[in-house]
């Protein structure tokens, strides 16, 4: 399985993994990843507050994190 591009860092109890066991759990750790990592998941568990409103917006959500910084007076909220 191609497990992409991403830097891991994997701390582990075990001291004595193989390598074959290291891919294992690189390779659970990315299907894992990759469940949670994308945007309808981001904006399902993220509000964006401006000024006036309170949006759950898809679309606004992405927009505004699109820029390296939100603008002024605006505020992602994690609903969890």
């Amino acid at each position: 399985m191609e497990t992409g591009k991403r830097d891991l860092l994997l701390l582990s109890r075990i001291s004595s993994l193989s390598q074959t066991a290291l891919n294992h759990e690189v390779e659970c750790l990315h299907k894992l990843l990759v469940t949670v990592e994308r945007n309808d998941v981001f904006c399902r568990v993220h509000e964006l507050a401006t000024r006036t409103r309170i949006t759950q917006k898809q679309k606004k959500i992405l927009k505004a994190v699109s820029y390296m910084q939100l603008k002024p007076f605006e505020f992602l909220i994690n609903k969890n």
